[in-house]
């Protein structure tokens, strides 16, 4: 049995993912010294670090931010999930211009073609536990596919299939209606891969034209507008992890 790594990432791109601070915030804290990684400064701020299990700290004080701040937004279609895209694509934090908030950043992800719930946070260690697959919430998604699947396909992608070295499963898929020539599945997973949808789903030579992230957990998109976003309740982000 071979034993993989998990990956590393420049210290400055872990501090972003984590909600401390912006990429470019990063970079020039560390190259002010005012980064302590595992209790030692660190003046590089591509240094390899584990996303993981990294504890970074910044003037002394625990990286996790003194105002915590916990968002749901209804993520549209078109939107990539992250800061700063290098190709120049609008990003999801175009729906947080101009709102007086400290800096979040998202808590996993969708891609560019999915839509729906997404949440936010400057709180590293509540985002870890909800994007760890071990303690994780359950995320429910409904997905347009371009056929009508039968009992054995729903069987079949419940049971799973191995992709590229990955077992990819749904822990639930219910059929919600059907045209002629499609249909709306309710999809929920309990654990976290990339694409995982997009993925199983093709395994089966099913395409998807609509990915809308409903719920996670016990939350709900509920009322939200498409492109509108909220403060979480305390009861909200209790739930969550």
């Amino acid at each position: 049995m071979v034993l993989k790594r998990a990956p590393k990432f420049g210290l400055a791109r872990v501090m972003s993912k984590r909600g401390m601070c912006s990429r470019t915030q990063a970079a020039a804290l560390i190259s002010e010294g005012r980064v302590l990684l595992g209790g030692v400064c660190v003046r590089d701020p591509e240094h390899p670090t584990d996303p993981e299990t990294a504890v970074i700290d910044i003037a002394g004080q625990e990286g996790a931010s003194s105002n915590p701040t916990y968002l749901v937004l209804n993520k549209p279609r078109g939107l990539v999930t992250t800061a700063k895209d290098e190709q120049g694509r609008e990003t999801v934090y175009k729906c947080l211009a101009g709102a007086d908030l400290p800096w979040v950043a998202p808590v996993g992800r969708l891609d560019k073609a999915s839509e729906g719930m997404l949440l936010f946070s400057n709180d590293p260690a509540w985002a870890a536990r909800i994007t760890s697959p071990e303690t994780g919430p359950s995320k429910t998604y409904h997905v347009q596919v371009d056929c009508i699947p039968d009992i054995d396909t729903i069987v079949n992608l419940m049971q799973g299939i191995e992709v590229e070295w990955e077992h990819l499963r749904a822990s639930s898929v219910i059929v919600l209606r059907e045209g002629t020539k499609n249909a709306w599945l309710e999809i929920v997973l309990d654990e976290g891969k990339n694409r995982q949808i997009r993925r199983l789903l093709a395994a089966f030579d099913i395409a998807v034209l609509r990915l809308i992230r409903i719920a996670i957990g016990e939350l709900s998109l509920g009322e939200l507008a498409k492109g509108e976003w909220r403060a979480l309740t305390p009861a909200e982000i209790k739930s969550l992890a």
